[in-house]
């Protein structure tokens, strides 16, 4: 059993910076692929970022490439997506997720989830 456990959201003005940090319990071979997905109430869960965690690829949705980073440190079994510029559409609960392939990113794909942490951006 693998747990992915978020941490780092809140509240920021537009503009600002928030960095998420996902731990997972275990490196396996059904988590070789880490990220983040978002989700606003009456609306489907969007992939926001991932990584490979194996050769360090990350991926970006394009609504976030240029402000998200997707870093890792592998010996904490961490994942980070570090978020500047924010904007108040970037407002949503953010979901740590993982799978075995990261060119297999879609909800129906995804192995283990997160409980989720809250990001709020106010203009």
């Amino acid at each position: 059993q693998v747990q992915l456990v978020e941490s780092g959201g809140g509240s920021v003005q537009a503009g600002g910076s928030l960095r998420l940090s996902c731990a997972t319990s275990q490196w396996h071979y059904t988590n070789d692929c880490m990220g983040w997905f978002r989700q606003v109430p009456g609306k489907e869960r969007e992939g926001v970022a991932r990584i490979n965690r194996s050769s360090g690829s990350p991926y970006y949705a394009d609504s976030v490439k240029d402000r998200f980073t997707i870093s890792q440190d592998y010996a904490k079994n961490t994942v980070y997506l570090q978020m500047i510029s924010l904007k108040p559409e970037d407002t949503a609960t953010y979901y740590c997720a993982a799978t075995r392939d990261c060119g297999r990113w879609n909800i129906e794909d995804i192995r283990w989830w997160g409980l989720g942490t809250q990001v709020t951006v106010s203009s």
